[in-house]
């Protein structure tokens, strides 16, 4: 069995190496392992620092593509019966992926999300930021006739069946978690959600997603949703 770690990476210097160095102690027994770095462009020494680390698989944009973009030359590009995808600034925790794993080895689920909404001791950089993400859960919910607490996570693990099955991934943004969530759905597999922890960076740090994500985000679920 073999896990394909896909990481969008973008201005992520301060980060990148410590996130890469996470997911090689994470112990998984019977599981070979590959590491998939996207980096997407940055304006910093990302790429630079990239390409000085061994043990991965490295990708270069030289046009700036946005988060689906660079997850989707990560997926194109890896090979495992399984695939991950693990943003690069650890506001989600690498050695936590054993735990999304453990569902899909098990045979209990081929998709699994990692929900920080479940982990009640998780805080957030703003009100407001909760507060969309809530809202377009609950449309998400409703339009899909399914409860997910938090579809539009960065943590993301899922069989390679169930990426036959929904791509190819078109958009390039941060709508591609809704995309992958409503295609998934659509495709009749049941997301299984595990509670995760959530360290979130606020925009002085580098966070890159802003109130303004929330329209394509919205957009890809009414397109997604309507899609046979």
């Amino acid at each position: 069995m073999k896990l394909s770690i896909i990481i969008p990476a973008y201005n992520s210097e301060q980060k990148i190496s410590k996130t890469i160095n996470k997911l090689k102690k994470n112990s998984l027994s019977g599981i070979t392992k590959e590491i998939v770095v996207v980096d997407d462009c940055s304006k910093d020494n990302t790429y630079r620092i990239l390409k000085k680390i061994t043990g991965i698989i490295l990708i270069h944009h030289k046009i700036n593509t946005g988060k689906g973009g660079a997850v989707r030359s990560g997926l194109n590009k890896a090979t495992g019966d399984i695939l991950c995808i693990q943003d690069d600034d650890l506001e989600y925790d690498p050695l936590e992926i054993p735990r999304l794993l453990k569902p899909i080895l098990e045979g209990k689920t081929k998709v699994v999300f990692g929900s920080r909404r479940l982990d009640k001791s998780n805080q957030y950089s703003s009100f407001l930021y909760y507060f969309g993400g809530v809202m377009i859960d609950s449309f998400i919910s409703l339009v899909l006739r399914t409860k997910l607490t938090d579809a539009i996570t960065g943590a993301k693990v899922f069989t390679r069946e169930v990426y036959n099955k929904i791509k190819p991934i078109e958009t390039n943004g941060f709508d591609i978690e809704a995309e992958i969530a409503v295609k998934t759905v659509k495709a009749g597999f049941k997301p299984l959600e595990i509670p995760i922890s959530y360290n979130p960076r606020t925009h002085k740090e580098g966070k890159n997603i802003r109130w303004h994500h929330a329209l394509p985000i919205l957009k890809a679920l009414f397109k997604y949703s309507m899609t046979k």
